[in-house]
Order: structure tokens, then C-alpha cells, then sequence
């Protein structure tokens, strides 16, 4: 996943996506070269892990986009996990991913979320699933609530990949 900036101008839709994209690609940039046990490192005072980031984002992408905004089933692995058992399981399964997999993972559901947004179309469009309250999402909502869920996960990554190696970065 390449990290692009966005555009300076543009409309709503394509500015979102951007800004979404790249935020995205920051958290595979994050990761990018490490070890399976580097993705394991914790801090002391934490359970996260850069490992158990990406897989959580992973289902937060396929959780908004294909569950709530086109109601459509959970993909696997999300649709067999053992939620009942650990309703963290996506952290704490991350640990013995190999990375590769993991990346693989986020970028599928990525995929999987901008072939939603495509459908739909339609910043204004209401989602399938109604939120805690009853209401809907709109497209927009969801798309806003996404970038700043990866961004605040982004600031995560920061603070533990320079736990593992020193690197720091945007």
C-alpha cells in the first residue's frame, strides 16, 4: 500500500477516501519489516501490540464497511472467531500471525471497504445497520469515524515501533 497525500482541493467524497488511504498506508508503512516477534513487543503498561493493531483494524474496516454500512455477513476470519471465548481475540490471535499475513489481512478488508464505498457512492447514503440508538449512519459518518479510528491506532504504532527498533516517524 503506497502512502500518497491527499489532494489540497476536491470534493468531499474524494478528500475522505484520500485522507482515509492515507492514514492506511501509514499503519502498513508503520509495520512494514518487521518480525513476527517485533510485532509482538508490548509495553510495560500495555496489552497492545503492533501486530494486534493491524488485525483489529482489519475487522474494524470489514466491521464498518461491509457489516454496518451494507449489512452484509462477516468475511472469515471474523464470521468463525471465537468472540463468545475472547471478545478480544483479534488482539490477543494477532501475536501468532506472521506479518505478512496480517498485512495481507488489513489490505483485503481495505479492499473490501473502498469496493463498498464505490457502491454506495453516496456520502449522504444511509447505512444497512442502525447504530446502539436505533438511527443509521450515514456513509460520511462512517468514513469520518474510520479516519479517526486509524489515525488514533496510528498514534499507537508510533509509540510501540519505536519500542522495538527506535524508528519514528509521521
Amino acid at each position: 500500500m503506497e502512502r500518497t497525500d491527499p489532494d489540497l482541493a476536491g470534493d468531499d467524497l474524494t478528500l475522505l477516501t484520500q485522507f482515509l488511504d492515507y492514514h492506511r498506508a501509514t499503519l502498513v508503512q508503520k509495520v512494514g519489516g518487521l518480525t513476527r516477534a517485533q510485532m509482538a513487543t508490548r509495553l510495560p503498561t500495555s496489552e497492545l501490540t503492533l501486530a494486534g493493531l493491524v488485525k483489529h483494524l482489519a475487522l474494524v474496516e470489514d466491521s464498518w464497511f461491509t457489516g454496518r454500512l451494507r449489512g452484509l455477513a462477516d468475511p472469515e476470519p471474523w464470521a468463525s472467531a471465537p468472540w463468545d471465548d475472547d471478545p478480544d481475540w483479534e488482539f490477543h490471535s494477532a501475536v501468532d500471525d506472521e506479518p505478512a499475513d496480517l498485512i495481507a489481512l488489513y489490505e483485503q478488508a481495505c479492499d473490501r471497504s473502498r469496493a463498498a464505498v464505490a457502491t454506495v457512492g453516496d456520502l449522504d447514503a444511509l447505512s444497512a445497520r442502525r447504530s446502539r440508538r436505533g438511527e443509521p449512519f450515514t456513509m460520511r459518518w462512517i468514513l469520518l469515524h474510520m479516519i479517526e479510528e486509524t489515525a488514533r491506532h496510528n498514534g499507537h504504532a508510533d509509540l510501540l515501533r519505536e519500542a522495538v527498533d527506535g524508528a519514528t516517524g509521521e
